[in-house]
């Protein structure tokens, strides 16, 4: 089962690298997910986000987190707290070039 789980999240890892569109909904989805209450999945596409994109050794020089404490944010039994939530997200739209809003 590994080997099926790690040829995705490549899979995922080169489709952001080469696609930015793709990229822009997967950090879309990510943050929606939590919104609407799924933090698991959330948690995950983000992680898988970050992975592919800025890493976590550059998202922790950004956030002022360590490295280690945003891996284990975005970890299975991870519990975020809203500011270091925030901030993540805050850099991560930005780097992204996006800037996303709560709408009802």
């Amino acid at each position: 089962m590994k080997v099926k789980t790690k040829r995705f999240h490549d899979l995922i890892h080169r489709q952001v690298k080469t696609d930015k569109k793709f990229a822009e909904a997967l950090l879309r989805e990510g943050i929606d997910a939590m919104l609407s209450g799924n933090m698991e999945t959330g948690k995950t596409i983000l992680r898988d986000y970050i992975k592919a994109t800025v890493g976590f050794e550059k998202l922790g020089e950004a956030t002022g987190a360590p490295p280690k404490s945003l891996i284990r944010m975005f970890g299975p039994r991870g519990n975020p707290q809203a500011k270091n939530l925030f901030a993540v997200i805050g850099y991560l739209q930005k780097r992204a070039g996006l800037e996303l809003h709560v709408t009802g």
